[in-house]
């Protein structure tokens, strides 16, 4: 897999059809890895870099495998040579089937053998993580970052990845400002809304501000408004500004007088951040109905 190929969202692989079908094909195939194979489990170890921390709770896919068998494959790469007939393989993705397959004694499973190096592997690993569901927002805003600062991806790259907005990329971004100590305790108390995390983050000063508002969103005394209106007193040192309900409205007009542009927002206080997102906001628009 090349480098240009990976920044250009996910790495390239073959698409798999999910039905029983297919995996069945897969017995009788021979010596076309690009398309899979049954492997045993005891020839497939999990890698221990890998970025899932945790596998969850596995009883419902160990009950769907007993019922319907693995209908999608696994990513492994071999560790040795390939044509060995004792070639072990690093799961590179989808160590969740694998761990279930091992609970009820499956023999083997159904692969897909990618000739990648080490780093590559977790790269693909890391992108196909983001790609979950059930991920925290901190889990998500971790691993942006590490796709920006390991691999080398672009915040719009990042977006096209896993699907996202380079916006929802931004804005989880932003999360990481949030100490450990916080993060900690909004996972504690449940609280998981990326919107309400942002406005913890912008309107509570000190850790201690910041938990003990997480505190109240958990107990459900605070709402997103209130957050935000504490995060306008907070920026305003708590004074009411001059011309207080008035609507800003920002212009820029191109120095070759081509063309102005303005945009006004419904609230009256905006940050530079709450403008960069409008904008890029608008972008995407236009690329999307150009398409």
């Amino acid at each position: 897999m090349s480098r240009t190929s990976a920044r250009r969202g996910l790495p390239v692989r073959v698409k798999m059809r999910h039905d029983q079908h297919f995996v069945e094909e897969l017995t009788t195939r021979s010596g076309d890895d690009s398309i899979g194979r049954m492997l045993p489990l005891g020839r497939i170890e999990p890698d221990p870099n890998q970025p899932r921390s945790s596998m969850g709770d596995l009883a419902e896919l160990i009950d769907s495998i007993r019922a319907k068998g693995v209908l999608e494959p696994i990513l492994v790469r071999a560790l040795d040579d390939a044509e060995e007939p004792r070639t072990k393989y690093r799961i590179i993705s989808g160590e969740r089937r694998f761990q279930a397959c091992k609970a009820i004694g499956v023999d083997e499973i159904p692969s897909i053998i990618m000739d990648v190096e080490e780093d590559e592997a977790l790269e693909i690993a890391l992108v196909e993580n983001l790609q979950r569901k059930d991920l925290t927002p901190f889990e998500a805003a971790e691993g942006y970052r590490a796709l920006g600062d390991i691999h080398g991806y672009t915040q719009e790259q990042i977006a096209k990845a896993v699907s996202q907005s380079r916006v929802a990329v931004t804005e989880s971004l932003q999360l990481l400002k949030l100490s450990q100590r916080v993060r900690g305790a909004a996972d504690a108390l449940g609280v998981h809304s990326k919107s309400l995390l942002l406005g913890v983050q912008k309107a509570g000063e000190t850790e201690t501000e910041q938990i003990r508002l997480l505190e109240r969103i958990a107990a459900q005394e605070i709402t997103r408004d209130d957050l935000r209106e504490r995060a306008r007193s907070r920026k305003r040192g708590g004074r009411k500004p001059t011309g207080a309900g008035r609507k800003p409205v920002f212009t820029f007009k191109d120095p070759e007088k081509k063309f102005s542009l303005s945009v006004k927002f419904r609230q009256t206080e905006v940050e530079k951040n709450d403008l960069i997102s409008a904008l890029e906001q608008i972008l995407e628009e236009l690329r999307a109905s150009s398409d």
